[in-house]
């Protein structure tokens, strides 16, 4: 077990002990921070955006190909660069400086949904179009995304890394409220084209907010040196720690199998309530709106709990099997809400968690990994997940991801338990992991 940081996220000590009082922070107090409140108000534009594109992507393939697998196909293509390039893409935002590196990645994904926007525009889009744009895309937010994290701590500092990332991930969900239902309306009333063609527009902002920033003011975090041997270090580093590698198995199967929301329900909405893409708006801003809450409920805790994680995860997977049998539209529907927030809990929950729980000096790596396994196991599971959708229909599709991301969390509740010498007690509170009786004779004779 780690004996740096993260010591006391070690499954015993989360599993059998109640944490002390709290610190209590402002929910907003990063915005305080005038560069950071640039980056913010940037993202919510892009990430709003960025929304609206995935579900005129997605309904644009569908409407090409009437396939869930080909929407499967997408998204695969979008995430495949992470799971090839995920931990080399860590490694180069950790040797670049942060602002000019996102100046460019930001420009290029911009540049994206120009493009798609005049293939669509002018009616000569075709689905490999679509499918080398997502691809082009995911390969930009290979650098991206561990570039916007690690920026994080430059804009604020350590006191308020924590708050940040709380309302970065807020601030995502809130955009994913707006950007379905707007892309809804635009894709029913003038067509997906413009959709795209406001994602690509909406880039603008973060490059403005980027470009504004007061570079006096930023903390820059002293590059990295190359260095032989890096990747297997980290590779060991987690491999040697079970309150580490659990955690990444759990969020791996989770995002494989039972983060495929644009097959489930693009398939819902086509072949089971006969709607249209105003319907599959909705759906996803109910999921937006499930989100948003597990959010900002993440945030308010001080402490990320394994036992909060395992409960979120099995939650999650139980809920995504029952709606898959819903009979009814508005029972569906209702029912998407907190399959939003126990999936935002297991991703958040098992993202804090590992952060606590690494040494300061091999945190890059340990969430580059992370990162890599949660969103590179698409490429396998969307296609998988999309050919049982197109076989056996939307309900067996979605419901062979519920069972596969329960089936996980049970083993991995399994796996921790013995770890910590510890039972699994499920009552109506909730799972949780208590003394077993062999080590509650050790205490008492110790």
């Amino acid at each position: 077990m780690s004996t740096g940081t993260g010591a006391n996220s070690a499954p015993g000590h989360i599993s059998t002990t109640n944490d002390a009082a709290e610190h209590k922070q402002s929910m907003f107090s990063s915005l305080k921070i005038r560069n950071y409140r640039l980056f913010a108000t940037g993202q919510v534009v892009s990430n709003t955006g960025t929304w609206m594109q995935r579900i005129a992507q997605d309904w644009l393939v569908l409407s090409l190909t009437g396939s869930a697998s080909a929407v499967g196909i997408t998204i695969a293509l979008q995430f495949l660069p992470m799971l090839m390039f995920g931990l080399y893409g860590g490694v180069l935002a950790d040797r670049l400086p942060k602002r000019p590196l996102l100046l460019a990645t930001q420009s290029a994904m911009g540049l994206t949904g120009v493009a798609l926007a005049a293939l669509t525009l002018a009616g000569n889009v075709q689905v490999w179009h679509v499918y080398l744009a997502a691809f082009l895309l995911g390969l930009v937010t290979v650098v991206d995304n561990p570039a916007r994290q690690t920026f994080v701590s430059e804009m604020v500092g350590k006191d308020q890394v924590a708050n940040a990332v709380s309302l970065n991930s807020a601030n995502f969900q809130s955009a994913r409220l707006v950007g379905p239902a707007i892309a809804g309306v635009l894709i029913t009333a003038v067509g997906s084209g413009w959709a795209f063609l406001l994602n690509g527009l909406s880039f603008a902002a973060p490059i403005a907010g980027l470009l504004m920033m007061r570079t006096s003011e930023l903390r820059p975090v002293v590059p990295q040196p190359r260095a032989k041997g890096q990747l297997r270090e980290g590779l060991r580093y987690v491999a040697g720690r079970p309150e580490l590698i659990w955690p990444i198995v759990l969020v791996g199967f989770i995002g494989t199998f039972g983060f495929n929301f644009p097959i489930w329900l693009s398939a819902f909405v086509s072949d089971v309530f006969h709607g249209d893409a105003g319907t599959y708006g909705l759906f996803n801003t109910l999921i937006a709106a499930g989100s948003l809450a597990g959010a900002l409920l993440a945030a308010r805790r001080g402490h990320s709990r394994l036992r909060v994680l395992v409960t979120a995860a099995v939650l999650f997977g139980l809920l995504l099997t029952v709606t898959a049998f819903a009979p009814g539209f508005w029972l569906f529907a209702a029912l998407l809400v907190p399959i939003g927030m126990f999936g935002l809990t297991v991703n958040v929950t098992a993202n804090s968690s590992v952060q606590m729980a690494t040494d300061p000096e091999m945190r890059g790596r340990v969430m580059a990994l992370f990162m890599m396994v949660f969103t590179g196991g698409t490429p396998v599971g969307a296609p998988l997940v999309g050919w049982i959708t197109d076989t056996h229909g939307a309900r067996a599709g979605m419901a062979a991801g519920g069972l596969v991301s329960l089936a996980a969390a049970l083993a991995i509740a399994m796996v921790l338990s013995r770890v910590g010498n510890l039972r699994l007690r499920v009552s109506r509170r909730g799972v949780a992991f208590v003394p077993s009786h062999r080590t509650r004779e050790l205490v008492a004779a110790a």
